[in-house]
C-alpha cells in the first residue's frame, strides 16, 4: 500500500506524517514553525529523505497560486510571496502537491471526517486567522489566484477600525488574537479558561466572537448552499463554549431554506484534518490513488 508524506506548515508549528491510502497516520513529527522559506524546505526534504513516501502533500497557511507556484504566508514568512513550488522541486525527487491549509482541511473532513462522502462542504478554520476551505460539486474552489476562502476579510461591521486594514473585519473580531485582546488575556486559550471560571470580560469576548462567527457562516451558507459547514481550528478545539451560540445565530442571519438544510458540525479530525487533507491532495493529484 502506497504512503505519502503529509506536511502541514502551520503558523506556530509544522506537523508532518506518513499517511497511507486508507488514511492511517504514522511516523508523526511536530516541530516549531520555520520562519524562513529555505529552512522550511530543508525540513520537508529531510523528512522525505527519511521515508519511502511516493509523493509529498504540503499545505500552507495563506495563499497558494497554482499558476505561478507562489505562496503567501504572512504568519510564517512575512508579506513577500515565496516560489515554494520551485524551491521544493529543487530539493525533492518525488512529486509534490501544494495547497492552502483551508483547502486541505475541507478535503480531510470530506475524506475521513465529519463530511465524509459529501460534495458541497465548507470548512471554517478559526485560529490565529480565519479561513474557509470550499468544496463545490466535489471540487476545491481556489479562485483565479488561489485567494478564494480568505473569508477573514468579510466586511461584517460598517464601523471601520484601523485593524481591519491588515487582517480584515471578520478576523479582527473573531480570531484567536481578537478574543485574547478583548478578554485581556495572553492568548485565546487563556480567555476560554477564564470564561469557564466565570470571568465576565472573557465571556463577553467569546460572545462577541460567536456573534461575528454566526454572521460570517450565515453569509457562506447563503452564498454557497453547502450540505455541511465544519468548524475547526484552535479556537474551536473547546467548541462547546461557542457552538450553540454560533449555530443559533446562523439560523437568524442565513437564507432560511439554505440554513435549514445545512448541517453545522465540529471537526471530527481535530488537528489531523490538515495532515489528512494534505495526504489526500498528494494521492489525488499525483495519480497514486484515483477514487
Amino acid at each position: 500500500m502506497s504512503s505519502v508524506l503529509a506536511v502541514d506548515l502551520g503558523g506556530t508549528k509544522t506537523a508532518a506524517a506518513l499517511v497511507d491510502e486508507a488514511g492511517r497516520v504514522d511516523s508523526r513529527i511536530k516541530e516549531p514553525a520555520e520562519r524562513s522559506p529555505a529552512a522550511a524546505v530543508r525540513g520537508i526534504a529531510r523528512a522525505a529523505d527519511r521515508t519511502s513516501a511516493s509523493a509529498v502533500g504540503v499545505i500552507v497557511p495563506g495563499i497558494y497560486d497554482h499558476r505561478t507556484g507562489m505562496a503567501w504566508a504572512p504568519n510564517l514568512w512575512g508579506w513577500d510571496e515565496v516560489p515554494l513550488r520551485d524551491l521544493l522541486a529543487e530539493r525533492l525527487s518525488i512529486p509534490v502537491v501544494i495547497e492552502s491549509d483551508r483547502s486541505g482541511y475541507v478535503l480531510g473532513e470530506q475524506w475521513l471526517g465529519a463530511a465524509r462522502g459529501l460534495s458541497d462542504v465548507v470548512f471554517v478554520a478559526v485560529g490565529t486567522g480565519i479561513g474557509a476551505g470550499i468544496l463545490c460539486g466535489g471540487r476545491i474552489v481556489a479562485g483565479a489566484h488561489g485567494i478564494a476562502g480568505a473569508v477573514g476579510w468579510f466586511a461584517l461591521d460598517p464601523r471601520w477600525k484601523s485593524e481591519y486594514e491588515r487582517t480584515g473585519c471578520w478576523e479582527a473580531e473573531s480570531a484567536g488574537p481578537a478574543v485574547a485582546r478583548h478578554a485581556g488575556t495572553p492568548d485565546a486559550e487563556a480567555a476560554v479558561a477564564a470564561a469557564r471560571h466565570g470571568n465576565e470580560r472573557a465571556q463577553a469576548a467569546l460572545d462577541n466572537a460567536a456573534d461575528y462567527l454566526a454572521m460570517g457562516i450565515a453569509n457562506l451558507i447563503s452564498l454557497l448552499n453547502p450540505e455541511m459547514v465544519v468548524l475547526g481550528g484552535g479556537l474551536m478545539q473547546d467548541g462547546n463554549l461557542l457552538f450553540d451560540r454560533v449555530r443559533g445565530g446562523v439560523a437568524r442571519w442565513a437564507q432560511p431554506i439554505a440554513a435549514a438544510k445545512a448541517k453545522i458540525e465540529l471537526t471530527a479530525l481535530g488537528e489531523d484534518a490538515g495532515l489528512v487533507g494534505a495526504a489526500r491532495l498528494a494521492f489525488l493529484h499525483t495519480g497514486i490513488h484515483k477514487d
